[in-house]
């Protein structure tokens, strides 16, 4: 794609000058006072997953150059992030400043999935947080392998404000209840936004679409058949080249 679109010269200029294996001092400053990241994850077939993560400044944790963790509090249930790191390791980590610095971090790596009381063992100076939902019940460890600036261009500056304050564009139907210390980990489907895009209802009135363990299922049967297939038009068309040395092999559908 780099030769395709000419710009070759400058991704190797950006490599070269960029992307580092591991965190530096200034990387390791800034990781230190995110209080949120945007995560992405794929399973074993290459189905890709992107959330969101938060916490107070710091939750996101550097233990060496090398080296980041961070806590899975209580969510929905789905895991679906933490299912795909079990099946593939690889994932992507973007952390973007959006009020003071106006500058964004990636970071690629291998991560594993580990126990709190596990973690804790390793690292007994973690802080353990006051407050009930925002205790990690499992730690995402990652291993660096990129590292490298995300530019400020294209990056709105926004003004940070209580987290407590209701965004004033949104009409009184669209309010959801201020976030407090008491939301994390909740149940409460009002205080998590409810049906703030109108999924279950349409779910009442189409029947549902889940990414369940029977679709999933499903999807990897279409994968193995898949494979299977082609499989066997290779092997179709082996045989028949086999069958005539005197014609090359002119692909598939030779």
């Amino acid at each position: 794609m780099q030769r395709r679109l000419g710009s070759a010269e400058r991704a190797d200029r950006f490599y070269d000058e960029q992307v580092l294996d591991r965190l530096n001092p200034r990387m390791r400053e800034f990781v230190g006072r995110q209080e949120m990241f945007f995560l992405s994850t794929a399973d074993r077939h290459g189905e890709c997953d992107s959330t969101f993560r938060a916490g107070p400044p710091g939750f996101l944790r550097v233990l060496d150059e090398k080296t980041l963790i961070y806590p899975e509090y209580r969510g929905n249930g789905v895991l679906a992030s933490l299912g795909n790191i079990e099946e593939n390791p690889h994932l992507g980590i973007l952390m973007i400043d959006f009020h003071r610095d106006r500058i964004g971090l990636h970071v690629n790596g291998r991560a594993q999935v580990r126990p709190d009381a596990e973690v804790r063992a390793d690292h007994p100076g973690l802080p353990v947080d006051p407050v009930p939902g925002r205790r990690a019940q499992l730690w995402v460890h990652v291993e660096v392998e990129e590292a490298y600036i995300h530019c400020a261009k294209h990056i709105p500056r926004m003004q940070q404000t209580s987290s407590q304050q209701t965004p004033p564009q949104q009409a009184p139907s669209q309010q959801t209840p201020s976030r407090q210390a008491g939301d994390w980990g909740t149940d409460d489907q009002r205080r998590k936004g409810g049906d703030f895009f109108g999924a279950a209802a349409g779910a009442r009135d189409y029947g549902p679409s889940r990414r369940g363990s029977s679709e999933r299922t499903a999807r990897s049967r279409r994968h193995d058949a898949w494979r299977e297939e082609a499989e066997r038009i290779v092997a179709d068309a082996r045989e028949r080249r086999e069958a005539d040395d005197r014609q090359p092999f002119r692909g598939w559908f030779g």
